[in-house]
């Protein structure tokens, strides 16, 4: 069969990409067995649409939501659309100015084109009267300008998240990197104070989430995360049945731990950690255990784990960030 210079081009192009892209595909399929998918998935309360920051076990960026209950536009959450609208333009552009930005900017325009062709507020009168006006013209626009601008600061100072709770420094956090099975205590605390009892829970529910997970027990999945997380959970298991696959995840240790950030909001206490854990992950085929993905060879990964409890209850799962 004989094919043009063109089509030949064509072919070779075609194999290249599937040469690149099966592999990258087989190596994606193993990554996203285990628990969450391999995804970003869950809430983190009002900064749910906000990364944690970076810690020394995870220094880059976690990776935004693919799955949560969490609507943008909700109070308190910081929507995009709104902080972009506050950065575009001056100080008249900026929403909620209404009457007295237009008036402020009336006002100084006035003022401006007043003084360039020589007159002002009070232009039609003489000598002293026409220095009075100008200086009356300059003081009405300060007072007007001072007032809009007190109003918007007074209309857009954001409230607390919660109430009665420290201000937090931007990008405090706690450095865990040694010390209790895996975590360390550093020396700086956040707005809220996590113990030693709370790292050990965070460090037991690694384990715990990932072999209810491998059992595809629900039931203990709802024990251990949040309804919002069990239904990704279910969601996956499900998938997986579909496919008649079954995941093992076992030998799950923890490596090294760092406490991005913890906050309360109202009567729920979250905290954002960054693990890098060990585990043997494993995809089997349902029913004669042929192994479809993944090895026996201990492979690491790194995540974000934020966990939430309310007042009196204890620590549950809410949400699984990658990190990039």
């Amino acid at each position: 069969m004989n094919f043009s210079q063109g089509t030949r081009g064509i072919i070779r192009a075609m194999a290249v990409v599937l040469s690149v892209a099966l592999p990258l595909a087989i190596s994606i399929e193993a990554a996203d067995a285990r628990v969450g998918g391999g995804s970003s998935s869950g809430s983190r309360g009002s900064r749910t649409y906000s990364a944690p920051p970076s810690t020394t076990t995870a220094p880059g960026t976690a990776q935004p939501m693919n799955r949560t209950f969490t609507q943008p536009g909700n109070p308190g959450m910081g929507a995009p659309a709104a902080g972009a609208a506050a950065n575009k333009g001056g100080f008249f552009n900026r929403p909620g100015m209404g009457m007295l930005g237009g008036l402020a900017a009336g006002f100084l325009g006035a003022g401006l084109l007043g003084m360039l062709f020589g007159g002002g507020l009070f232009s039609g009168l003489g000598g002293l009267s026409s220095i009075i006006g100008l200086l009356l013209q300059i003081a009405l626009i300060v007072i007007v300008v001072r007032l809009a601008m007190s109003w918007w600061q007074r209309r857009h100072t954001p409230a607390s998240a919660y109430a009665g709770a420290p201000a937090e420094s931007p990008g405090a956090q706690t450095s865990l990197r040694s010390g209790l099975s895996g975590f360390g205590i550093g020396s700086s605390q956040p707005p809220l104070e996590i113990q030693p009892a709370d790292y050990e829970a965070f460090e037991r529910l690694l384990g715990e989430v990932q072999t209810a997970w491998s059992n595809e027990d629900i039931a203990k999945l709802h024990t251990l995360a949040t309804p919002e997380m069990v239904s990704y959970f279910s969601k996956d298991l499900e998938e997986n049945k579909a496919r008649n696959d079954i995941n093992k995840v076992t030998d799950v240790k923890l490596l090294q731990g760092d406490l991005a950030e913890a906050w309360r909001e109202g009567e729920t206490d979250y905290a954002s950690v960054a693990m890098r854990f060990s585990l043997v992950d494993k995809t089997l085929e349902r029913g004669t255990n042929r192994l479809v993905a993944g090895s026996e060879t201990p492979t690491e990964a790194t995540e974000v784990w934020t966990f939430s409890r309310r007042r009196g209850t204890d620590w549950e799962l809410s949400a699984i960030q990658q990190t990039g």
